[in-house]
């Protein structure tokens, strides 16, 4: 019987994995996708929020400052890209800058440090390809950007490191009682368990209600984001926020850690949990609204466009805690802040676990490190020369646009990556101007060669999601 069986492989699930590998446990996470972090995680905005959003005594607000302050430490262990870089919330109008001193007293209030009210001139300097017709803006240094899918798969390979196993690909479909625990039925397969954290997702109220808990309902709300071409690197330098609404942060200008500005999200209420398709609608909506912050930008920049669905709670507050049902710990509704509280989030099941029963004797051999990935158009030419003299693999440019190697993807294979979609998220080969219209095939190869499986057999993300097929010739 294992000790804890964490369902959901998303950002929560793994930094909860990660966290209690520090102790002597037996620990399985339970996934529904091929990989970790393909729900949705790898659609998230990669924003490390400043920690002053929240409303003060809800438990968003609870965890979003801590959790923020966690970022530099993880990201030095796991070698995962993160970098501060600051936010703007925008007032266009003499009103909204009342809302602004109202959001900075509540930053200050949850112990935020570093928040200032900047005039017209001093965002122009800063940013001046903001609109003109910007009137203050409140800023805060604390705010931070990562590539959330990174976060998660160094969160699960240090995990796996430390003893953790992983049940890929395989959706709960039942939990039964039985002495001492729970039976958690996983792609078919039975995996006995003292304790289970429930860190489904936009599926947690289904998994909460197997388990025997029908205390809350988790619905959808949909955000379609469009990601700019590369030539606007540096086109903005900090994000860029609206004014924020009961629903939402807002439509937002985000420049990723990798130098492409992204726009969106919008948010929609969505009765289908998986529905993650773009539309001309939501296109308009976003960049409607961003020409009018930043008038330089343009839907013809657009190269790549994709949606996510986050998961909302009754009440829009997290759901953190023991359930009435003996042994199960619900981890669910956590939408924006949650990436930014994922840390802090995790060091409190894990001590709520103890608070159980659960005994936690410390891993004297506990490794916090894990290696970063080999990223050869960041080293220096020298070190590229070495690098390839030791392994040519590494001289072979697979990827064009984003001068990702041969030798890095089939690292990310060895590391874990099962996809087409598994290799773009470790290593951006397909993320360029051409969206893999010219790695792909080299990637499909090498998935092929190093996992002993036919070109057919390869997928995009898992399941359904074939890109080749046989087919007969059939004669006349």
């Amino acid at each position: 019987m294992y000790d804890v069986t964490i369902i959901g492989g998303g950002i929560i699930g793994t930094a909860i994995a990660r966290e209690l590998m520090r102790y002597d446990v037996r620990a399985v996470l339970v996934e529904k996708e091929v990989e970790v972090g393909f729900g949705t995680s790898k659609s998230n905005s990669g924003i490390i929020h400043g920690g002053h959003h929240s409303e003060p005594g809800t438990i968003k607000a609870k965890y979003e400052w801590p959790g923020n302050q966690m970022w530099d430490r993880l990201a030095a262990e796991l070698g995962f890209a993160f970098k501060r870089i600051g936010e703007l919330t925008l007032a266009f109008s003499e009103e909204e800058v009342d809302k602004l001193l109202a959001m900075k007293e509540q930053g200050e209030a949850l112990g935020v440090p570093g928040l200032e009210i900047w005039d017209r001139d001093r965002i122009l300097r800063e940013e001046p390809n903001v609109s003109p017709s910007v009137v203050a803006g409140l800023y805060a240094p604390t705010t931070g950007v990562i590539n959330p899918y990174e976060a998660c798969f160094a969160f699960a390979g240090n995990a796996r490191k430390n003893g953790l196993e992983l049940a890929l690909g395989r959706p709960v479909s039942a939990i039964e009682r039985i002495p001492g625990g729970f039976l958690v039925i996983a792609g078919g397969e039975p995996i006995p368990t003292r304790f289970i954290v429930n860190a489904a997702g936009l599926f947690a109220d289904e998994v909460a209600r197997m388990a025997g808990d029908d205390t809350f309902r988790i619905t959808g709300r949909k955000g379609e984001e469009y990601l700019l071409d590369k030539r606007l690197q540096g086109f903005v330098q900090r994000l860029l926020f609206p004014l924020p609404t009961p629903e939402s942060k807002g439509i937002l200008v985000i420049p990723t850690y990798d130098g492409t500005l992204m726009v969106g999200p919008t948010a929609h209420a969505t009765e289908d949990k998986t529905d993650v398709a773009t539309s001309w609608a939501g296109s308009d909506e976003v960049f409607s609204f961003v020409k009018r912050v930043v008038p330089g930008i343009s839907e013809r920049d657009c190269i790549a466009q994709f949606a996510g669905v986050r998961a909302v709670a009754d009440g829009n507050d997290f759901i953190i805690g023991p359930s009435h049902v003996e042994g199960l710990i619900n981890v669910a509704g956590i939408q924006s802040p949650g990436l930014t509280a994922a840390p802090a989030i995790a060091v409190d099941v894990v001590r709520m676990l103890s608070d159980l029963g659960l005994e936690l004797a410390e891993k004297h051999d506990f490794d916090p490190t894990y290696k970063a990935p080999v990223r050869f158009n960041m080293l220096p030419r020298e070190e590229q020369r070495r690098l390839v003299a030791r392994d040519p693999s590494y001289g072979k440019i697979v990827c064009r646009c984003e001068y990702v190697t041969e030798g890095e993807i089939r690292d990310a294979i060895r590391a874990g990556a099962r996809t087409l979609d598994g290799i773009k998220f470790r290593t951006r080969a397909g993320m360029g101007r051409c969206q893999g219209g010219f790695c792909s095939w080299r990637s499909m190869q090498l998935l092929s060669e190093e996992l002993g499986i036919s070109m057919t057999e390869v997928t995009k993300k898992g399941g359904n999601s074939w890109l080749v097929c046989e087919f007969e010739e059939v004669g006349s």
